[in-house]
């Protein structure tokens, strides 16, 4: 599903100006037969040659303006494209469901396998329905209890993360959001089953954590990943959360930065023009990097696996000094 460029973001603005422009002229030409083909054929060559120019050297901030786009794919978005016979499952147990969190199961290319993940939404009621993405404690308590059945029945559990982080109301905070950040994080570190976790938008703090250990993390080359958003560094920093842009780019929060420094470890390259430019695309990207990565996971022991999981968070932080 191609975007139709309802939201432009400021330096996608040639790009969409060339495509309404070939958008036009096909339209002339198919309404008056008349020969504009060569015309169309530039202006597509042009388009595609500005498209490469652009998202060949975006900024960190721009990445994360990607990640924030109305019409970039949600969790739900790539279920409906990449699993088959999804069954959601809802609440915690304990006080009641949180729809920003979805969780269930389903089946990847026949395997079957747990999903949970943050869901966005993009008109106003859903938006409020879905509280803009941000989990309170009891989406975490869901998402640990679905991936607790996925170990007692030995199914993979795949993680989409997708969020502005968790909803810090005070209700929120009575109904223990730290402990539940913090159970989970502890929780999915012994789960024994493949885990991959696969940031497909914004990853912002203990929010997108709590649903973020596993064996593999990948992050979708157009999406973020800190310990706070870049608005919020440059308040406290700052004094100015207008200086998000000057945040970002000190902060490291793009694909790249985080690769180099050991914290994911794989960037899922993206349609051209970024993945709400096509969804089907991006679904048949995003796929093809969680089956070969699940393939190599399931070849691995369940103690192995843990052993390695534990280690791996353990070695992010970790310095020397240099005599």
């Amino acid at each position: 599903m191609p975007s139709q460029h309802k939201f432009v973001l400021e330096f996608e603005k040639p790009i969409v100006e060339i495509e309404r422009r070939i958008a036009e002229l096909r339209e002339l030409s198919q309404n008056e037969d008349l020969a504009m083909h060569k015309e169309i054929e530039r202006l597509e060559l042009k388009s595609q040659k500005l498209r490469r120019e652009v998202f060949s050297r975006l900024t960190r901030w721009q990445r994360v303006q990607l990640a924030r786009h109305p019409e970039r794919p949600y969790m739900l978005d790539y279920v409906s494209r990449i699993f088959t016979d999804f069954i959601e499952l809802h609440g915690d147990r304990a006080y009641g469901d949180d729809p920003a969190i979805v969780a269930g199961v389903c089946k990847f290319d026949g395997i079957p396998i747990a999903i949970v993940g943050h869901q966005k939404a993009r008109d106003v009621k859903e938006k409020l329905r879905r509280n803009f993405g941000m989990p309170h404690p009891e989406g975490y308590r869901k998402a640990l209890r679905v991936m607790k059945l996925a170990a007692k029945f030995n199914r993979p559990i795949i993680s989409l993360v997708d969020t502005m982080g968790a909803y810090p109301g005070i209700g929120a905070e009575e109904r223990g959001q730290a402990e539940a950040i913090a159970r989970n994080l502890f929780e999915m570190s012994h789960l024994p089953v493949p885990i991959i976790i696969a940031i497909i938008g914004e990853g912002a703090s203990g929010g997108a954590l709590g649903i973020g250990v596993g064996d593999r993390v990948l992050m979708m080359e157009n999406t973020w990943y800190s310990v706070i958003s870049p608005e919020g560094c440059a308040a406290i920093l700052f004094h100015d959360a207008g200086q998000a842009e000057r945040a970002a780019e000190a902060m490291k929060v793009a694909p790249p930065d985080l690769m180099e420094m050991g914290i994911i470890d794989r960037i899922i390259e993206e349609p051209s023009g970024g993945a709400h430019s096509d969804f089907d695309q991006a679904a048949v990207i995003l796929r093809q990097a969680l089956r070969e990565e699940l393939d190599s996971l399931m070849q691995i022991t369940k103690d192995e696996l843990v052993k390695r999981r534990i280690e791996k968070f353990c070695r992010m932080g970790v310095w020397k000094e240099s005599v």
